[in-house]
């Protein structure tokens, strides 16, 4: 509102501005108009006639101005004498006329080569047009209309069209606004009282998508419904990672817990002591790992993560890369290495190129059934890692980069924290790169590095 009557404002100010100049111009020019009229009548009749019979005629003339007051008229010699004596117009009294004692032009208003002038006569600024009288071809004097300045720019009646334009415009302006807004805010007000529900924790939230008719509004509702129902699923599901998440932490504790105590007590002794022993080793490797991952992923976060980048053989470390993989499973599965016939060069840091790569590896092989096979792809922008698992279930797939999520199948067969794609996928961003999900399905799945440059 302030700023539509701010505007209305400036628009009044400039259309009142420009009526007072346009006007002023127009009276002016039908001075200039008159004045020469009157001096070719004068010019055209006889020259010892009694200049004062002109009166009545300037006076009919000067109706077209739309003037209350009409403006004066002298006649005068080359001197700039008054030789008309300006008898009183009709219905005007004496001390109506504004110059009637005027009997002699100024000097300087004769020498001035302008035909419209702007003067102060007895402290009143004055509008003067002046035009020749010319009896054959030689100048006999002059014609002077005169008004005072403030009669000229006098347009009461000119101002009140556009007045009542504005006012209305303003009254008009002020009233959609106001339906508007107050249409236009309900919706609002309702995404503001279901922030602050969000906020005190309920997440059980239903906005009437319905009234908004506006599109950016409708879809504002539209989101924020998403959201809620997102957060609802997202909190549902940390509840259930973190339980899952303190099982799996617990779980070799209690176990390194109990084959050590059956080890101290004397239960078991000679080969099977030393077989806790070894399963006691294995648990405390896994906790370490699980440990690490955790402490890696809270220092990438924190930005306290080292990258050295360096020109790297792409070609060359896949080769490596997946080689030393495969021996340290020990296992026997088709993996297939694809590279183009040119060397890939790109710079990147190797170690945490790897670190990726051997966690999608070690994903894909964790999905393969029997006779399954697993393909790296090495593309000019992108690596890919391909396998023929049994995929990623299609209601998971969008929780696959979230913090602690494991799928449903992984939690019975792999214990971890479910910190390995999330990890990967900032460790991709840090080298300029972005790890995605290309497809999956029943019959496997395709991760992809893509690097944005």
């Amino acid at each position: 509102m302030f700023t539509l009557f701010i505007g209305l404002l400036v628009l009044g100010v400039f259309t009142l501005w420009w009526i007072r100049n346009t006007t002023l111009e127009n009276r002016l020019t039908l001075m200039e108009y008159i004045a020469a009229e009157t001096a070719d009548r004068i010019a055209s009749s006889d020259r010892n006639k009694d200049y004062n019979l002109f009166n009545k005629k300037l006076d009919d003339r000067a109706k077209v101005l739309q003037m209350d007051r009409p403006p004066e008229f002298f006649i005068t010699d080359m001197d700039g004498n008054v030789l008309n004596s300006k008898p009183l117009h009709k219905g005007l009294m004496q001390k109506e006329h504004q110059f009637h004692n005027l009997q002699k032009i100024p000097s300087d208003v004769l020498e001035n080569e302008k035909i419209v002038q702007k003067l102060q006569l007895n402290e009143t600024r004055v509008y003067a047009v002046k035009k020749p009288i010319v009896y054959d071809d030689n100048q006999a004097g002059w014609v002077f209309v005169m008004q005072n300045a403030s009669e000229l720019t006098d347009v009461e009646q000119e101002y009140r069209l556009p007045i009542i334009l504005l006012l209305g415009l303003g009254l008009l302006g002020w009233i959609v606004i106001y339906l508007l807004t107050k249409k236009i805010l309900k919706p609002i007000h309702n995404v503001a009282f279901a922030a602050s529900q969000i906020r005190d924790g309920n997440y059980d939230i239903h906005l009437n998508t319905d009234d908004a008719k506006e599109k950016e509004i409708h879809e504002l509702l539209l989101s924020f419904e998403e959201m809620t129902t997102r957060l609802t699923q997202l909190e549902a599901l940390r509840a259930e990672l973190l339980a899952g998440v303190t099982h799996d932490l617990k779980t070799p504790v209690t176990s390194i817990s109990g084959l050590v105590q059956a080890v101290k007590d004397g239960i078991v002794s000679g080969n099977e002591r030393d077989e806790f022993l070894e399963i006691t080793l294995k648990e405390i490797h896994r906790l370490q790992r699980m440990i690490e991952d955790l402490l890696d992923y809270n220092s990438l976060s924190a930005g306290a993560f080292s990258i050295r980048t360096e020109e790297t053989n792409m070609n060359e470390l896949l080769r490596e890369m997946v080689h030393h993989w495969k021996i340290t499973l020990n296992e026997d599965f088709d993996i297939k290495l694809v590279v183009p016939e040119t060397i890939v060069y790109r710079e990147t840091d190797p170690l945490r190129l790897q670190q990726i790569l051997i966690n999608l590896l070690n994903n894909a092989y964790q999905s393969l059934g029997e006779n399954g096979s697993i393909t790296i792809t090495l593309l000019e922008k992108s690596i890919e890692v391909q396998d023929t698992g049994a995929g990623i279930r299609e209601e998971e797939q969008p929780y696959i980069f979230e913090r602690f999520f494991r799928g449903e199948k992984k939690k019975l067969k792999v214990r971890g924290l479910g910190l390995g794609l999330p990890f990967s996928r900032m460790l991709a961003k840090a080298l300029g790169a972005d790890l995605i999900m290309k497809s999956s399905s029943s019959r496997g799945t395709t991760f992809s590095i893509v690097w944005k440059k």
